[in-house]
């Protein structure tokens, strides 16, 4: 079995800042409470360590980001990487509130489009309904029409001098597509295709695979930049794709018939969770050793 691992792959950019601006909140105020409003980048493993280091992590299920400051009261509250609406700000003032903000600047971007747009018109935003990107940029304006499919596309009625844009860590595959017939619906539209670099890049990447019968993409299942590589590779051509959190998840059906296994990773994973995985199929290249191995992990969990 031959073992390829994908480059580029792990943080990006948006990320390192993110870990490093709540790890010198909470050194720089030790006394301090310190709330994390979501989860600071769409990891467990991350999100762990923030909260051994003493940060309260709020992220409750169904819940908005407005919905969950009314569960802080005091203290130092941190805006996630994927960025937060203009109401949040306010509400989290008004409550006395030291902010502290993580948002990536490619997010902040997107903010700065649609914010720049929604007085001469509308925009079609283009994004997945429950993530937290998506929340803060659909909360900036009535004038914001979130898009998730075809359907959406089609009920959309009486916009004007539209723009369209997307969330960051999209499909490459899907936004071209919906663009397309965003387009074609309104074809005088400005379009400001917002895919991040970092996303872009690694699954570009993914599209580049050639003969894997296999790839594992290490990351969280909350994070949407880690399923889209599993989904663009699927599409692609790779006959099987697992995301998968750790070495713990790898299993032999996975991989007992692969001859070439490639490995990458979300943008929001830790890189020693990845050299882990890679280490794993390393040491047990023979199927019937990993079978053995694996048994033993099952057994151990």
């Amino acid at each position: 079995m031959e073992i390829k691992a994908v480059t580029p792959r792990g943080y990006c950019k948006g990320v390192v800042k993110a870990i490093d601006i709540a790890k010198k909140t909470k050194l720089s105020n030790p006394d301090k409470k310190v709330t994390m409003l979501g989860m600071i980048v769409h990891n467990k493993y991350v999100v762990e360590a923030c909260e051994k280091m003493g940060i309260i992590c709020l992220d409750g299920k169904g819940k908005t980001r407005l919905e969950l400051l009314d569960e802080v009261d005091e203290g130092i509250v941190i805006f996630t990487a994927h960025g937060v609406s203009d109401e949040v700000v306010k509400k989290a003032t008004e409550k006395g509130l030291e902010i502290v903000n993580a948002t990536c600047v490619d997010v902040i971007r997107t903010h700065e489009i649609v914010k720049s747009h929604i007085d001469k018109g509308d925009v079609i935003y283009i994004g997945k309904k429950t993530h937290p990107e998506t929340e803060g940029v659909i909360a900036l304006s009535e004038k914001v029409h979130l898009v998730t499919s075809i359907d959406d596309i089609n009920n959309l009625k009486d916009l004007k001098n539209v723009l369209i844009t997307n969330q960051t860590t999209m499909s490459l595959l899907d936004i071209k597509y919906l663009i397309e017939k965003c387009t074609e619906k309104y074809p005088d539209a400005l379009v400001y295709e917002e895919i991040c670099n970092a996303t872009r890049v690694r699954q570009e990447a993914i599209q580049k695979l050639i003969d894997v019968d296999c790839l594992l993409v290490v990351g969280d299942t909350h994070s949407n930049n880690s399923n889209q590589l599993k989904n663009i590779a699927l599409k692609s051509g790779v006959k099987n794709a697992y995301l998968i959190e750790s070495a713990n998840d790898i299993t032999l059906e996975m991989i007992k018939d692969a001859k070439k296994v490639a490995v990458t990773s979300g943008a929001s994973t830790p890189t020693y969770l990845t050299m882990q995985v890679l280490s794993t199929l390393e040491n047990f290249k023979d199927t019937k050793i990993l079978e053995k191995q694996i048994i033993e992990i099952d057994k151990i969990i």
